[in-house]
């Protein structure tokens, strides 16, 4: 087939094709996703591990950091859409996003080759190789999901839901990809003994970094042929060489912004920023150093006030009413689905921790690897994405399709019903007994369950209510809401309290951990420095007042957050729905 012939198929392969429903350009946006998913996920699954185990950070900040970092991940997209939709266009972003990310993987294993001759330097390359990761998402993330819901013309827009919910597949083919490949190259511990080599993390970096280069390189290849309009016109390239197809009629082609609207927007996000360091650390200066009290009162603080104030300017940009409608709706359900995010993400820290210390890993005789226990999340997803598209389709053809916000609130309560069985199985297991891998499995089973109600649902969503001319930004602020949540995940995954392995290091320390989280005994100079090396607790967590004693209290938290969220979001549905003027 000639340049020709391929730039300008016929309309019927794009929708009526006998094989596929689908363009085939979700195919390889899909294919482009897996990769970098493989790439992210397989990171995540050895992050925090390698934190606290290789560059010797504790736990609790282990978690903040974490946060923190997945947090900037979904804020830079505000960045990156911004720049595509102005100047460079999604394609070039992708180019850009998935380069960096792949430099930044080959950063981390730098750090985890050279920690033992240096390992301040390691912990630097560490923050190096997070920063550009950071950069190179949000200039990914935001585009590949702007180029999805721009394959398909305007008649077409009702098939969104199911194409995200098979794009969604594909991330988390990728996703069980690399929480195999990473942790099985990357976490290793002697079969004998147990105890883990933390020389062998750097291969599960470097297999990150392989991944993405693969995904960057098979969208380069194959961009021109297939991410094309029906008429073939390329998908995502630079702005000026839009036309008025790409637009809803009468949609100005040009976000605009006034200079008044810049200026209220920087100072509610001035305000917003102390605001939020103060509630988040009791204070408005700059006083602390210590590495958890930094992220969370500069990262966590600079995301909320962005997010709002952000939505706050591209409000004051919208046409008409029904345009100003859709977007609030973009914003309620951003809103929601923070306490989702937050509840979902302790996969990579405090689940991680659990699965790591107190947690029966034997499958068949097998010792799972602690960062693999993730793995059940990617193996779900693939499993049950195509049936979730299906069902989703057949209640769309007998008009009975839940609207988009409902589908949400359905997703936030399971992931509560998740964490409402894992509490009440972890109630009984006092300090030294282990949790069963089932009811980890069973937790990740019916969080997948939930994400799917929620997450390709919202992708769907923002791609049918967002005006064309800053599509790539709404998507950013959607994104903002996956950012706010990994920052509340990272600050309530450090609430996680003692668990057992806890209480033997204490005991090996001849001193009764349970009696001092009591506050039955007072340690003396040497057995403090002696806790604080060995990265145990001197004190139980707390959460807005209430001291977390034990692993089912801390899991009830996230049963009453996600609950009493599921709750009003599907009380406000019907309002939501009127205020979609049509879309579902």
């Amino acid at each position: 087939m000639d340049n020709i012939e391929a730039l300008s198929p016929k309309p019927d392969e794009f929708v009526e094709n006998k094989n596929s429903r689908h363009p085939k350009g979700l195919w390889v946006l899909f294919g482009t996703e897996m990769w970098e998913r493989f790439n992210f996920y397989g990171m995540r699954a050895l992050l925090t591990l390698f934190m606290v185990n290789s560059l010797l950070i504790k736990e609790a900040d282990a978690a903040i950091i974490y946060g923190g970092f997945l947090a900037l991940c979904y804020l830079t997209p505000l960045l990156g859409g911004f720049i595509a939709d102005k100047y460079i266009g999604n394609r070039f972003a992708i180019i850009i996003g998935g380069s960096l990310m792949a430099i930044g993987q080959f950063l981390l294993f730098i750090s985890a080759s050279t920690f033992s001759a240096d390992i301040g330097s390691a912990k630097l390359i560490m923050w190096l190789a997070l920063f550009v990761i950071i950069f190179g998402n949000g200039f990914f993330k935001p585009n590949i999901s702007s180029m999805v819901g721009s394959l398909y013309p305007k008649q077409e827009k009702s098939k969104l839901d199911s194409a995200f919910t098979i794009f969604y597949m594909g991330i988390n083919i990728g996703a069980f990809l690399g929480q195999f490949i990473c942790p099985y190259v990357g976490d290793v511990k002697d079969a004998a003994t147990g105890v883990r080599d933390i020389f062998a993390f750097k291969w599960g970096f470097l297999a990150a970094s392989i991944a993405m280069v693969i995904g960057t390189i098979t969208f380069f290849i194959l961009k021109n042929k297939y991410v094309v309009t029906p008429e073939g016109r390329p998908i995502g390239g630079l702005p000026k060489n839009n036309t008025s197809a790409d637009f809803e009629e009468g949609e100005t082609q040009t976000a605009k912004f006034s200079g008044q609207a810049l200026g209220i927007t920087g100072g509610i996000f001035v305000i917003l920023f102390f605001a939020f360091r103060y509630l988040l650390v009791g204070e408005f200066g700059f006083n602390s150093v210590e590495m958890g009290q930094l992220i969370k009162g500069i990262i966590y603080p600079f995301i909320y006030a962005a997010g709002i104030s952000l939505a706050f300017l591209i409000m004051s940009s919208a046409e008409n009413k029904v345009e100003r409608q859709r977007i609030w709706v973009i914003y309620i359900v951003s809103f929601f689905i923070i306490f989702f995010w937050a509840a979902f993400e302790q996969a990579g820290s405090s689940l991680t921790f659990i699965a790591d210390n107190q947690t029966d890993r034997n499958i068949f005789g097998w010792n799972m690897p602690p960062s693999m226990v993730q793995i059940f999340n990617g193996i779900f997803v693939v499993l049950l994405a195509v049936p979730f598209s299906l069902c989703w389709d057949k209640l769309r053809a007998k008009g009975k399709e839940p609207v988009s916000p409902f589908k949400q609130a359905m997703g936030l309560a399971l992931i509560a019903l998740s964490y409402f069985i894992i509490a009440h199985n972890v109630k009984d297991l006092g300090n030294s007994g282990l949790l069963a891998i089932k009811w980890l499995m069973l937790l990740y089973f019916i969080q997948t369950c939930g994400e799917l109600c929620l997450s390709p649902i919202g992708l769907s969503l923002v791609g049918k209510l967002a005006p064309k001319r800053f599509a790539s930004l709404l998507y950013g602020v959607f994104f903002i809401s996956n950012a706010a949540g990994y920052a509340l995940a990272g600050s309530l995954g450090a609430l996680i309290p003692a668990t057992g392995d806890k209480f033997k290091k204490a005991e090996e320390l001849g001193v009764n951990l349970q009696d001092v989280l009591d506050k039955k005994v007072t340690l003396t100079a040497d057995q403090v420095a002696a806790f604080d090396k060995a990265q145990l607790p001197l004190h139980n967590p707390t959460f807005v007042g209430f001291e977390i004693h034990n692993l089912f209290e801390f899991f009830m938290v996230f049963v009453v957050l996600c609950g009493i969220a599921s709750v009003i979001l599907g009380l406000i549905s019907p309002i939501l729905k009127k205020m979609m003027h049509g879309v579902n």
